[in-house]
């Protein structure tokens, strides 16, 4: 399998406190990689930085690749396209914009790339009916159970067809039935989309089905 991320020295401090310390790893393509470990670990902030939400530590050695490209030498302006370009994300509460409908939402990463607006409603569509809400797209968030609230999500992060699916607890707020469904749901679009997941949890099931866990303790990975 062809490497997808390469992060090589990875180090992250807010102030006087160390979170990360020279962290390398590697992501394959179409691998289902869990983050692991006791909270305060690191887990989050490692994430939002392979996910290129957050910058490491300047540092001579220090690079992160995506897709061939090292992610830490772009503008804030280059970063922001090439994450909406090439990366998408799922979080423990949603974070779907209240006002605006499932259908609206999902279409959100394309409007701001700009697409045709017609070939984006129709993509979203065909998202939201392969994620069971075909008829939920033009209920608001409020309106949606968790676990629906939860598809919508997915349905957004797939939305410009990312080589890569950043996730961070993304079951932590579900119950056991619609944690395990969405569970599946991850390992069902790998298959039909090739795309990789990279995934924060302390889900022990979900930790163990992935293709292999990172184990991260003390802002270093032990394991």
């Amino acid at each position: 399998m062809k490497t997808l991320i390469k992060a090589k020295n990875i180090s992250k401090s807010y102030g006087t406190l160390p979170v990360l310390s020279s962290i390398d790893l590697e992501i394959k393509t179409g691998e289902i990689v869990a983050i692991v470990g006791p909270s305060g670990a690191g887990k989050t902030t490692l994430l939002q930085i392979l996910g290129t939400l957050d910058r490491p530590n300047k540092g001579s050695e220090t690079s992160l690749y995506i897709n061939d490209t090292d992610v830490t030498q772009l503008t804030e302006k280059a970063l922001a396209q090439f994450r909406n370009h090439h990366l998408g994300f799922v979080f423990q509460f949603h974070e779907l914009l209240p006002e605006f409908t499932a259908l609206e939402n999902v279409c959100l990463p394309a409007w701001i790339d700009n697409k045709d607006s017609a070939m984006v409603e129709e993509r979203a569509k065909e998202l939201l009916n392969t994620l069971g809400l075909k008829e939920r797209i033009q209920h608001k968030p409020m309106a949606l159970s968790g676990g629906e609230q939860q598809r919508v999500a997915v349905a957004r992060a797939l939305m410009n067809q990312p080589a890569v699916i950043f996730a961070d607890e993304p079951s932590g707020n579900l119950d056991s039935e619609n944690a395990n469904r969405l569970h599946d749901l991850f390992f069902d679009l790998r298959e039909k989309l090739g795309c990789s997941f990279v995934i924060v949890t302390h889900n022990e099931e979900l930790a163990k089905r992935a293709d292999r866990s990172v184990v991260l303790r003390d802002g270093t990975i032990t394991g």
